[in-house]
């Protein structure tokens, strides 16, 4: 296979990599073209395998649909991951368990820390009759109101947040993404090169080993050393 024909296959791929990159987001053509600095025409060219974005171009690209810029060298399809996103009516039902759970927490610490549905509301200014919907009939809590009763009850707010629901799935990573991002930049550098991984795989071991253990393999490592 000579280099143009390898340069035209190559192009047709960038076209199906660049065109499910955007329906996965839901963007409009022209709106990805004014990110990429180019013409509605020309990025219908990228499209259609027609034409290849430059590396900035496409560095542009990719950042502007927040994906890695290493998915234009794969073949993963980001619009067939989003069809296992959970539908409108998952979320519907993952809110309803939602509130309930918060519902039966907030019940659960009110009669431990012995208040009255009354004093709650006495506390809180929220009156007593929709506390009482709140806890028996699961009904949505407007923030401030939680916010309110969350203080009063002394719950930490963040430990009624979604925890194992894809909400809080995308919360944790964004969380370890910021934790990341935080490090130093040599420090993420070595965590990102797959030759560093059974360090950094020791380490977690290491992490999790008792105490006694970890104290006989140093005193190994001494003996070793002198």
């Amino acid at each position: 296979m000579n280099s143009q024909t390898l340069i035209k296959l190559r192009t047709k791929k960038l076209a199906v990599l660049i065109l499910d990159a955007r329906q996965a987001s839901h963007y409009e053509q022209a709106q990805c073209a004014e990110q990429m600095g180019v013409s509605l025409e020309q990025y219908q060219a990228f499209e259609a395998g027609m034409q290849a974005p430059s590396l900035p171009q496409l560095e542009s690209f990719a950042f502007f649909m927040d994906v890695p810029l290493q998915h234009f060298w794969g073949s993963d399809s980001l619009s067939k991951k989003n069809e296992d996103n959970p539908g409108a009516k998952k979320l519907e039902m993952i809110r309803q368990l939602r509130n309930r759970v918060i519902s039966a927490r907030i019940g659960l610490e009110r009669t431990q820390a012995n208040l009255s549905s009354a004093d709650l509301a006495e506390k809180t200014g929220i009156p007593a009759a929709m506390l009482e919907k709140y806890e028996k009939e699961s009904l949505s809590i407007p923030l401030p109101e939680l916010e309110a009763i969350s203080q009063v009850l002394e719950i930490p707010l963040d430990s009624l947040f979604d925890q194992k629901g894809p909400a809080g799935k995308k919360r944790v990573e964004q969380e370890y993404l910021n934790t990341f991002r935080e490090l130093p930049e040599e420090l993420q550098a070595f965590i990102s090169q797959p030759v560093n991984r059974p360090f950094i795989e020791l380490a977690f071991r290491l992490q999790n080993m008792p105490v006694d253990k970890l104290r006989s393999i140093a005193e190994s490592l001494l003996e070793i050393t002198y």
